[in-house]
């Protein structure tokens, strides 16, 4: 990017910008602190040699790792105010804000301030942006074991923030209400049974072409979750438990395809867990009772 032989298209500087905003918000969950730690990550990139610049072979990865170090430095300032107590800072922050917003609730930003910064960052960064471990580990400064545990400890966190005690009566109930709308493919009654800021994510670990950015709004994850479970020959959708309560189990071809839980909260769900990462589906692709019969996804 320092010579002419590195001009980047302008749709590829403004999608490379977004993405930065992007991962600073969720981060810091402030327009104005995001936009500010993005131009930091801007300048030290142009306060390198220009020998600097070109032996970064991924300019992208190079700033994300930046911005994401900026962040975490800025959510360890004892001083620093919380995300809901900034102002606004006219036409542009606001106009930032509303794109911002369409990708992250308030609520699940107020959720996050509740996390200690190394959980915050290792979480977003790992389950929001699915950044490689070792990238993860880099921006936060521990190893990627650690990070992996900091994550743990940030969706239970999230997930207890989130949930308003529920009996397993209610939340089988509704976990099943899901599952017969996914296998109706009937979107408008499975927004109804999804909370208006409901929020979805998606863990392929990599290892699957999975959305790599969670999905924000009730018709959002409607959406997303009967494109997810498309009807195809020799899928089936059970139900079983996961962590205590009741989950939907995804079968292709006899084999374990995704584990997906639900958080609920005034009869509705809150949040969507995805898991298709095959690493962590191991242990599922065992025997198991199932509670009840499968639901047959077109064959």
């Amino acid at each position: 990017m320092g010579q002419t032989g590195d001009t980047v298209p302008i749709a590829e500087l403004l999608d490379e910008r977004r993405h930065l905003l992007n991962v600073a918000h969720w981060m810091l969950g402030a327009c104005g602190e995001a936009e500010d730690a993005v131009s930091d990550a801007y300048r030290q990139w142009y306060s390198l040699t220009d020998a600097q610049r070109t032996a970064i072979t991924d300019p992208r990865t190079w700033l994300t790792k930046t911005t994401g170090t900026l962040c975490l430095a800025r959510l360890s300032l004892p001083e620093r105010r919380p995300a809901n107590a900034e102002g606004t800072d006219g036409d542009t922050t606001t106009a930032l804000h509303r794109a911002l917003t369409e990708e992250i609730s308030d609520v699940m930003l107020n959720a996050l301030d509740n996390l200690s910064p190394a959980e915050r960052a290792a979480f977003v960064l790992n389950d929001v942006f699915a950044m490689p471990p070792q990238t993860v580990a880099d921006i936060v400064g521990q190893t990627p074991r650690e990070c992996a545990e900091l994550a743990d400890r940030a969706r239970h966190s999230l997930r207890t923030i989130r949930a308003h005690p529920t009996t397993p009566q209610q939340h089988d109930s509704i976990v099943r209400a899901v599952r017969r709308a996914c296998v109706a493919t009937d979107a408008t009654h499975l927004a109804s049974l999804l909370s208006p800021d409901a929020t979805a994510f998606f863990d392929g670990g990599g290892k699957i072409r999975a959305l790599t950015q969670p999905v924000h709004g009730d018709q959002h994850v409607a959406r997303a979750l009967l494109t997810l479970l498309t009807p195809r020959p020799h899928t089936t959708l059970h139900l079983h438990p996961a962590n205590g309560r009741t989950a939907i189990v995804v079968r292709h071809n006899d084999q374990v395809a995704a584990v997906i839980s639900f958080d609920i909260s005034d009869h509705h769900v809150t949040q969507v867990w995805a898991v298709l990462n095959p690493d962590k589906l191991r242990s599922w692709n065992r025997p198991h009772p199932l509670l009840d019969g499968p639901a047959t996804r077109g064959g």
